[in-house]
């Protein structure tokens, strides 16, 4: 206690902490402070869902100190990558703001392929779309009342096993996905979105537009035993366009005619192509011997 009453031995002290201060804490902050490194910032408005691409980004040599363990220092780890939050230009990228597959609410748009494509339907009333209860992963039937104006209510074969790729509400906003908060209301969906063909988009264009459409859940559970349906359906599919596809190949074309007679007589030609034109040869012979004796 003597000791810290001495003057003397107060001053010394605070002049070797003082010097520790000075020639060795001072430098080694300096030092940390003018450490440089290089991260990747941002270039330009980057939206969540969106793919990072070369141009959306740049390495810029920054100070050292301070910055977030997680910040991305190589352009070969966000090139390719999709953005979990929203970007500006001047942000630095977070490891935690990006992934390497879309974000689930619009993960299915990312997955086309150019095969298959996605067209949304209208749920005009409650019961339409099951009540609500569909969601992403479903196989549906499309029922048609009245189809094609003919007064009958049908499953139109290209429409047997369709998957629902997306279950969307009036505010644009995904139903059916998450887990609600307390006293959060479900929104209700008003559009259904459908991984279809071609083939089958058109159809369901005819019918949005014609009339109403009803969906029928067919199944609900394991992806594997999902895509059982889908194969079925893609075989039937085959099967009703083989023909069309090949008269087209051919470049026949077929129209349908209200007499009965002739509609299976163009069936039948489209079907035998040979023995129409066989059939054709022989009545020219026939119609020349004739025009002979004469």
């Amino acid at each position: 206690m003597r000791l810290l009453k001495n003057r003397t031995v107060i001053g010394v002290v605070c002049i070797v902490l003082a010097l520790i201060i000075c020639f060795i804490v001072t430098p080694l902050f300096n030092k940390t402070i003018s450490d440089k490194t290089e991260i990747v910032r941002v270039t330009q408005s980057v939206k969540a869902g969106d793919e990072i691409t070369e141009d959306m980004v740049k390495t810029v040599e920054v100070g050292n100190y301070n910055l977030p363990e997680d910040v991305v220092r190589n352009l070969d780890t966000v090139i390719g990558k999709y953005a979990s939050a929203d970007l500006e230009p001047g942000d630095y990228i977070l490891t935690s703001k990006i992934a390497d597959e879309p974000a689930a609410e619009n993960a299915y748009l990312y997955s086309l392929n150019g095969e298959k494509q996605a067209i949304s339907v209208t749920v005009k009333s409650f019961a339409n779309g099951l009540s609500g209860k569909l969601k992403s992963g479903d196989i549906v039937s499309v029922i048609a009342p009245d189809y094609k104006k003919q007064g009958t209510t049908v499953i139109p074969p290209e429409l047997k096993y369709v998957e629902v790729i997306a279950v969307t509400a009036n505010s644009g906003n995904d139903a059916n996905t998450g887990d609600l908060e307390e006293d959060e209301d479900r929104e209700l969906p008003d559009t259904v979105t459908l991984l279809v063909t071609p083939e089958q988009s058109q159809i369901l264009a005819e019918l949005e537009e014609d009339g109403t459409i009803h969906l029928s859940l067919v199944y609900r559970g394991e992806q594997e035993n999902a895509a059982q349906f889908i194969a079925a359906q893609d075989a039937v599919l085959e099967e009703l366009y083989a023909e069309q596809e090949e008269a087209e190949a051919d470049g026949e074309e077929v129209t349908e005619e209200s007499d009965g007679e002739e509609s299976e007589d163009v069936q039948e030609a489209v079907e035998n192509p040979e023995e129409a034109a066989s059939g054709q040869e022989s009545a020219g012979m026939e119609e020349s011997s004739e025009n002979g004796e004469e």
